[in-house]
Formats: C-alpha cells, sequence, structure tokens
C-alpha cells in the first residue's frame, strides 16, 4: 500500500486477527476513524481490504490513509450491525457515506397513555410518550421478539382503534395471546403487573422470570406433564434469545470497563465506553508504568492515563 499503511503490517495483523463477527475501524495517522464497517467473520472482511488489485477508487483512497485498524469482537453478527450503527453515528467517518440515523432501526414501543398500555413496532422519530426499548437489527427481530413476549406475558398489541371498538374478546384472547382487556375480562392493577413484567425483561432484568419458568418446568416434569415441560424449556431459550440485543444496547447508564494487560514496563488498556446504555466501542491506550509494579499499584496510574472519552 502506499501513503500511510507503509507503516502498517497488515499480513502480521490478519494472521492474528478472528474470524468471530465484530466491527473494525480503519485509522488515520492522527488517530482519526476514516471509516466503520462490521463483518460476519472479521479476518475475511478485513483482509479484502489488503488486495494489491480489484480495489475500488473509493477503497484505495481510503488504504491509503491507513495506518491501523482497531476491531471489536461481538457475540453475533446482529449485534455487530448495531455496533456499527451506534459508531458511525458518534464518529462520522468520512468514508462511510450512509449515515444512519436513529429512524433507520426499528424499536419496541411501549404506550403509557391508557389504562391497558399497547406493546409494538415503532420506526421513526419517538415523539409519542411512552418506553423504546431497541434499537434492533430489523423489524423482523422485532416481530418476533413481539410474538414470544405476547406469549409469555400477555400484553396486548392491537390497535387502539380496534381495542376500543369490541364487544367480546378477539381470537388472541381464545389463543391465550391476551387477556381481553379491551372488554374488561383483567382488571387494570392485574394487567400493570403483567406490563411491569414485560418492562423488566427487556430491561433485562429477566432472571427472575426465567427462574420462574424453570421452577415450573422442572414441576411439570416430575408430574410427568411432558408437553407442558417443553413448552417452559421453549419459553426459556426464546427468552433469552430476545435478550440478545442488550449486548450492545440496553436501558442502562454510563460505564468505562478497562482490559489491562502488562509486562516490561509497558501496558495496553482497551477501554470500553457505554454510554446512556449503548456500546460506543473502545479504544486503546500504552501507558507507561514500572515493570516491578503490582496489579493493584497499577490500577490509579492506568485510570489517570487513560482520559474518558
Amino acid at each position: 500500500m502506499s501513503g500511510g499503511s507503509t507503516e502498517f503490517d497488515a499480513r502480521e495483523f490478519l494472521r492474528h486477527l478472528t474470524s468471530h463477527p465484530g466491527v473494525y475501524r480503519m485509522l488515520a495517522v492522527d488517530g482519526e476513524v476514516l471509516y466503520v464497517g462490521k463483518a460476519r467473520k472479521l479476518k475475511n472482511r478485513v483482509a479484502s481490504y489488503f488486495r494489491t488489485s480489484g480495489l475500488s477508487p473509493k477503497t484505495h483512497a481510503l488504504m491509503s490513509q491507513v495506518v491501523n485498524v482497531e476491531v471489536t469482537v461481538t457475540h453475533t453478527e446482529s449485534e455487530a450491525l448495531l455496533l456499527e450503527n451506534n459508531l458511525i453515528k458518534s464518529l462520522q467517518p468520512r468514508y462511510n457515506v450512509l449515515l444512519r440515523d436513529d429512524k433507520s432501526y426499528p424499536y419496541i414501543y411501549l404506550s403509557s397513555t391508557q389504562a391497558y398500555p399497547r406493546l409494538t413496532l415503532h420506526r421513526g422519530a419517538r415523539k409519542a410518550k411512552g418506553r423504546y426499548f431497541g434499537p434492533y437489527p430489523n423489524a423482523s427481530a422485532v416481530r418476533e421478539s413481539l410474538h414470544l413476549l405476547q406469549k409469555v406475558f400477555r400484553v396486548r398489541q392491537c390497535e387502539d382503534s380496534f381495542f376500543e371498538n369490541r364487544s367480546r374478546p378477539c381470537l388472541q384472547y381464545q389463543i391465550k395471546r391476551c387477556t381481553g382487556p379491551c372488554v374488561g375480562l383483567i382488571s387494570p392493577e392485574a394487567y400493570a403487573d403483567d406490563v411491569r413484567h414485560t418492562v423488566q425483561f427487556l430491561e433485562g432484568r429477566n432472571s427472575e422470570i426465567i427462574d420462574e419458568l424453570a421452577r415450573r418446568m422442572d414441576a411439570a416434569a416430575a408430574a410427568l406433564d411432558y408437553e407442558d415441560a417443553a413448552r417452559y424449556r421453549d419459553q426459556i431459550v426464546n427468552l433469552r434469545h430476545v435478550q440478545e440485543r442488550q449486548y450492545v444496547s440496553g436501558e442502562r447508564g454510563d460505564l468505562d470497563i478497562l482490559a489491562v494487560v502488562a509486562a516490561g514496563g509497558v501496558a495496553c488498556v482497551q477501554v470500553f465506553y457505554i454510554r446512556a446504555g449503548r456500546n460506543l466501542g473502545n479504544k486503546a491506550f500504552f501507558p507507561r508504568v514500572p515493570g516491578e509494579a503490582a496489579p493493584g499499584e497499577m490500577r490509579p496510574r492506568l485510570v489517570k492515563s487513560c482520559p474518558p472519552s
């Protein structure tokens, strides 16, 4: 490569790069993030930028300025997609032509103005009163999550116009996907409990719910009711699957996570920045530390050397 990339040993870097899903960031000599991308297999995707031929003019211009590549490994490709979205919005790299905003990704919306709140998919400006959970990688992921939540908590998902004009419960009540609030078959207080459990689950506070389902599964198995036991087992698996997105975006506050490796008076510190519940990526620091320092003695020095984002 020409330009700044002559200082970057791409072959050595790729030799140690993982094939897991994740996000990569192309850096300029001054540390500016030039480009953010995602990959199902990081090694294959990043290696494609270092080919000797076949690059587009835009990619060639990008790589002529790259002196380093940073990566963040994720659990799944969906998580990589969400992290890429967060990074592009916060960093606005010059070579990312498409800068997605919040309207690009769908959310789960829980209304708050009715006695019987509604749970539904939402895409676009978040102006209505209520809670928004997400973002999700696509509308299919939201619909799948809503379907699973409906089976467990039975919070209504029907349109308000449909809800307000019912004289008898609909099919969703008959198949045990709703508790019939439209015709008063459940009190506002009992319905509020279902809503509260839904919020707790979407916030990631789901351990109590899963523990309860596990107890029911064990009881059903002990009573030789294997059909119900299998249903509870599937619910537990599905509920855990709904939680996948929260590795990258949740409803929590600010947090800095530090990972440290030190040897021979040199330390490498990776700092992960969580802001308003969103993973905004990581940054590497290389502070100098005494070679004989114990880990406990190094911590204040490392924290001081790694300023917050």
